[in-house]
């Protein structure tokens, strides 16, 4: 692997001139390769991908919009969303992407937030976006194909479009990314992030802290409408990296794909890798090339673990954690085996990358080895959007509390124990979920775990677990109680566990605990 590029950008620091400068320097390198529906497979340099940017950026301008406006984008995982998100950026927009599985009240309520000047649709997601239409106020609707009523082709206005770099002032303060969190916990909210503030967490977190060079080929299937989907694919691109787009995560044409083009870098929620494991055609042929595997919103099963070093036995696994709020990544660290991570404890996610401040404060919000962990730095949120008491609220004097609870040790090692509204009181004894759910996966018959308080008369919450099991198997909701005996004091038990087919998630596969405690709390 090449070192990674970690030049500081001269001159105009904003994420579009990154990809000009890139256009020139790695001019006919593959800066995407994506498959389509039926197979076909399409490479983009990078000196393409800066020109059809500039040809978006035209069409902007010649429908009116200006620096400072929103754009956003409802589309699957694409080339096309990209050309979108560059050229809106090198116009002084910001890019909002829809999620692709919300429904149309979901959909109308973030575009009549966002306030689009534009709305760009993939042709599938069109009679979803006219049954809003009539509840938002949005003056150009474009779409990926051909354009029904009231609606432009982007194909078309691209082809006709200047090609030249577009003439707008953008300054590195301006707006560059309006991006809705998954709201596992509460209702979204629009982060607001700049270019400055992504810029400053590029090189540092995903040069260094993710060892990402020219020379890297990375499987990306994280959806781009969620901080670790465009947040990634932008660092990526920054550093010089080959992506590669599935048109599916369906394991079987997952593996094949990373057999064929060489794959050398995954990041993944846990699921992704159990479900390759699972597959019959998981093994050397496969993940020879994988050099890395990179992990977030939970922990990769055992299992799943010792499957992937028979496999890959070079493999070295990262696990990370960051928020939509610090512009995405906070912590790396990096393993070959269980017994590499400090103290043998999973709940390790490394330590802050380097442009980061954190502090670790109790309920008294005085500095603790245990509590909530606060960051603060260049590349944390401006806010977010139109929701200043949201933001007064999480960014205090510059510091972020980000709602989650770790510890740390005097190495500076951060252990991720639990969402600050996860922690479970039973019998006025505080449980972390994170901890039992551990206990729950090193049974071999479980893939995957959910723990979450459930209103209880005699023990206020009650610890209650919910987990999938591998096929086949005869494993028990009482088997699993006196599993975690084993390992955990009596309190922290699972008062009932119960097997399920599958565990409520968003579409970056993390667990939606809201939805557990809707159905199950009554």
């Amino acid at each position: 692997m090449t070192d990674a590029i970690t030049t500081t950008p001269l001159g105009r620091a904003t994420l579009g001139d990154q990809l000009r400068r890139h256009a020139r320097t790695l001019r006919d390198k593959p800066a995407f390769v994506a498959y389509g529906a039926d197979g076909a497979r399409r490479v983009t340099t990078y000196a393409e991908l800066d020109e059809r940017a500039n040809r978006f950026a035209s069409v902007l301008v010649s429908h009116g919009v200006r620096r400072g406006d929103r754009v956003a984008v409802m589309a699957r995982n694409g080339v096309e969303s990209v050309v979108a998100y560059f050229g809106a950026l090198k116009v002084g927009a910001a890019f909002s992407g829809v999620n692709v599985l919300f429904r149309e009240t979901e959909v109308a309520a973030q575009l009549a937030h966002l306030e689009p000047a534009v709305v760009v649709a993939g042709a599938e997601f069109v009679p979803v976006a006219d049954a809003v239409r009539a509840q938002v106020d949005v003056p150009t609707w474009l779409v990926l194909g051909d354009a029904p009523e009231g609606w432009e082709s982007l194909p078309e206005l691209l082809a006709g479009a200047d090609a030249g770099e577009p003439d707008t002032q953008v300054d590195e303060n301006d707006l560059a990314l309006v991006v809705y969190t998954s709201g596992t916990e509460a209702a979204p909210k629009g982060v607001m992030i700049t270019h400055r503030n992504y810029l400053i967490s590029t090189a540092p977190a995903w040069g260094w802290g993710l060892r990402t060079g020219t020379d890297d080929i990375w499987l990306y299937v994280m959806p781009f409408h969620t901080i670790a989907g465009i947040g990634s694919m932008t660092s990526l691109l920054m550093m010089g990296a080959t992506l590669v787009l599935p048109a599916t995560t369906e394991a079987g044409a997952s593996l094949a794909m990373i057999r064929d083009e060489g794959v050398t870098v995954i990041a993944q929620t846990p699921t992704f890798y159990i479900a390759l494991a699972g597959h019959e055609t998981f093994g050397a042929a496969a993940v020879g090339t994988v050099q890395r595997c990179m992990t977030y919103g939970g922990q990769v099963s055992p299992h799943a673990i010792k499957a992937w070093a028979e496999a890959a036995p070079g493999v070295t696994w990262g696990t990370y954690w960051g928020q939509s709020e610090l512009s995405q990544l906070g912590s790396v660290g990096w393993f070959r085996t269980l017994e590499d991570i400090p103290d043998g404890d999973p709940t390790w996610i490394g330590k802050p990358v380097s442009h980061l401040e954190v502090r670790v404060v109790g309920a008294d919000g005085e500095e603790s080895g245990t509590g909530q962990l606060l960051c603060r730095s260049p590349s944390v949120m401006r806010g977010y959007f139109k929701d200043p008491e949201r933001t007064a609220e999480v960014l205090r004097d510059g510091w972020v509390h980000t709602g989650d609870i770790v510890r740390q040790d005097e190495q500076g090692n951060l252990f991720f124990l639990d969402r600050l509204k996860d922690m479970i009181k039973t019998g006025g004894l505080n449980v972390s979920s994170q901890e039992v759910e551990r206990a729950l996966q090193a049974h071999p018959d479980v893939v995957r775990a959910a723990v979450v308080g459930l209103p209880d008369d005699y023990w206020s919450e009650a610890v209650t677990g919910f987990v999938v099991v591998r096929p086949g198997a005869a494993v028990t909701g009482e088997d699993l109680r006196g599993h975690c005996r084993e390992s955990l004091a009596a309190y922290k038990v699972p008062k009932a566990v119960h097997v399920v087919d599958e565990l409520p998630v968003d579409p970056q596969g993390k667990l939606l605990k809201r939805e557990l405690r809707r159905v199950h709390g009554r």
